[in-house]
């Protein structure tokens, strides 16, 4: 049980606001653990400032400053992040959530149905409660009728597996009355069969609209224009060197990690600072899976180009007309494990209710396009209900908040 002690995550809480707390892993590797950490990072809404990597391919060392919220669930986060290592299952038995993506099965999905009277934020305070409650929201419909009832369907995922429990039904129930109050006149949820959240392609319309911007100079909103990244196999017998210069991001250090994952690419020495404001250098010393350097051209041309894409534009945030009515698209890649950004729709209720913008209807899914899958989010705005802003101004204030730029 030594591999389970306090060893494998330790947290130094900062003890001036403002200043890094300090996030020490030290566990056994594997392929794509990286990724899986900051994902956590990311769901927890931690900013990376600085990151030290470190294995032997066998084992990892692994270090990481993060900026967080006064009410940051410090022990919650420690327990997820034990649970992500393979030291957890090494202990306990090998777990479904410890498995391959291949071999892993995936998780009960379950249909949360809420009938609200409808406000300003309402949608921001439901997601606020599930994010809180360790919910993910898979999928949504939200609907709003002519007399200003709102029906919500969620379709979610339970991250502690409780939700076949009436004890933890209960604490979703508790949690929304607390935040809706009177304005919640129905609750209700029930087990679904997956095929409920199954993936669809895209229309061409809708696929031309959002993902135009592929290419090699992609349009509309960035994080930067100005991403250099180069491969350097001089300085290492054994590994590729990837130096990368940035603007930082909420979420940066995952969009890397998760491309190498997808290109089952390992890291075998890496180190992220922030210098000069939001200014990024990373530095990472990487295999293949079978432990060479990564020397053909093509294959370092396929994993360069997808890494500016994936940080000039993490997610794509489009602004179109749907008849008289104004629609907010905003899409980003899936991992190929399946998993989606987290806290994406949350980060879009933010900042619609930070602009007072009403939402009229809301709806989540996933499609394929090429050979990569994508989740959608598609977002009817009430103008009439709303105050007076922009196009510009919505589309610009959801992709600050998306990015972390508050």
């Amino acid at each position: 049980m030594g591999i389970l002690s306090d060893d494998v995550v330790i947290i130094r809480q900062s003890e001036k606001e403002g200043d890094p707390s300090v996030i020490t892993i030290n566990c056994p590797d594997k392929t794509g653990l990286g990724c899986d950490l900051c994902r956590i990072l990311l769901f927890f809404g931690l900013n990376i400032v600085r990151g030290d990597v470190s294995t032997d391919g066998r084992w990892c060392y692994l270090v990481f400053w993060v900026i967080g919220e006064p009410n940051t669930r410090w022990n919650l986060l420690k327990t997820r992040l034990v649970e992500a290592s393979p030291a957890f299952a090494w202990a306990f038995g090998i777990s479904r959530c410890y498995l391959s993506d291949s071999e892993s099965q995936p998780p009960d999905i379950f249909l949360l149905k809420l009938a609200c009277s409808d406000r300003t934020g309402l949608l921001y305070d439901v997601t606020e409660v599930l994010y809180k409650l360790e919910i993910n929201i898979e999928k949504v419909k939200i609907s709003t009728t002519p007399d200003g009832k709102v029906m919500d369907l969620f379709f979610i995922t339970d991250t502690r597996e409780l939700l076949g429990t009436e004890k933890r039904r209960d604490e979703v129930y508790e949690y929304l009355r607390d935040a809706i109050g009177d304005a919640m006149m129905s609750y209700d949820i029930e087990l679904v069969s997956s095929e409920v959240t199954a993936r669809s392609p895209a229309s061409s319309s809708f696929a031309e609209t959002l993902f135009s911007s592929l290419g090699e100079h992609p349009s509309g909103l960035q994080t930067s224009s100005s991403v250099s990244i180069a491969v350097d196999n001089s300085l290492s017998r054994a590994h590729t060197l990837i130096q990368i210069t940035c603007q930082d991001h909420k979420g940066l250090l995952y969009d890397i990690m998760r491309t190498f994952k997808d290109f089952n690419i390992q890291i075998s020495y890496g180190r992220f600072t922030i210098k000069r404001g939001k200014n990024c250098e990373i530095d990472l010393f990487i295999v293949q899976s079978d432990g060479r350097k990564i020397l053909d051209s093509s294959k370092q041309d396929a994993l360069v180009s997808r890494l500016r894409a994936e940080l000039q534009q993490p997610l794509r945030v489009v602004m179109m007309n749907r008849g008289p009515d104004t629609e907010l698209l905003v899409t980003n890649p899936v991992e190929l494990s399946g998993k989606g950004r987290p806290q994406v729709f949350y980060d879009i209720a933010l900042a619609l209710k930070k602009i007072n913008t009403c939402i009229f209807s809301a709806e989540i899914g996933r499609h394929l396009t090429g050979d990569r899958e994508w989740e959608v989010y598609k977002v009817l705005i009430n103008e009439e209900d709303s105050l007076p802003v922009s196009r510009s101004k919505i589309e610009e204030q959801v992709w600050s908040t998306l990015m972390g730029w508050e």
